[in-house]
């Protein structure tokens, strides 16, 4: 199998991604075969197999590769970005403001039925590889303003990757019913209440 990052260059991996992802706004995963796949894109199945063992591949590297999209998007804005995350003083900065998770909702929602089929087979893709990546580059800077050290991110991150992605997972289950603004809420909860037993102790 080719990687998403290798494959992505290839007029053929872009047809297919294309063809699976219109599909997808239509029909559940499961139903989704190889040949809808090939025959929307204009591709034979051999030329499927050189680039996927599976769909399930396909569905990871989809899911990376709009991960990798977001990033790219979010560099554009970076220099703004961080320069507020500068000026913001610590006691009004968390590590889930309106300005990082409305973005990365918005593109959920967008995207959702790609992202529910991602969830739903979190450990068969691997999902969270691609997740860890995105939010290393969502939290690290945070982090860093807070001088936590080095050798405590990797756990510190782990508890809000994961508290993070049960939430959009079930929001993703709703269909993504509750608006982004409350997702943004429920969040903020959760961690301002993690924030405030550690305070207490």
């Amino acid at each position: 199998m080719l990687n998403k990052l290798e494959s992505k260059y290839f007029a053929t991996a872009v047809k297919m991604d294309k063809a699976f992802l219109s599909l997808l706004e239509n029909k559940d995963f499961s139903y989704i075969t190889v040949k809808e796949i090939c025959e929307k894109a204009g591709v034979n199945r051999s030329t499927f197999y050189l680039h996927y063992e599976t769909i399930g591949d396909l569905v990871s590297e989809s899911v990376s590769y709009l991960n990798e999209q977001f990033l790219a998007y979010m560099n554009k804005n970076k220099e703004a970005f961080f320069s507020g995350l500068q000026k913001c003083p610590l006691n009004e900065l968390f590590l889930v403001t309106p300005e990082y998770l409305t973005p990365y909702l918005s593109y959920i929602r967008e995207h959702k039925r790609l992202f529910r089929t991602a969830v739903e087979n979190t450990v068969v893709l691997e999902m969270e590889k691609s997740y860890k990546k995105m939010f290393h580059y969502v939290f690290t800077p945070i982090l860093e303003r807070y001088h936590v050290p080095e050798k405590d991110r990797m756990y510190i991150m782990a508890f809000y990757i994961r508290g993070l992605m049960a939430i959009i997972t079930e929001w993703l289950r709703t269909d993504c019913k509750d608006s982004i603004e409350y997702i943004i809420t429920i969040v903020q909860k959760c961690v301002m209440q993690h924030q405030e037993e550690n305070e207490s102790r």
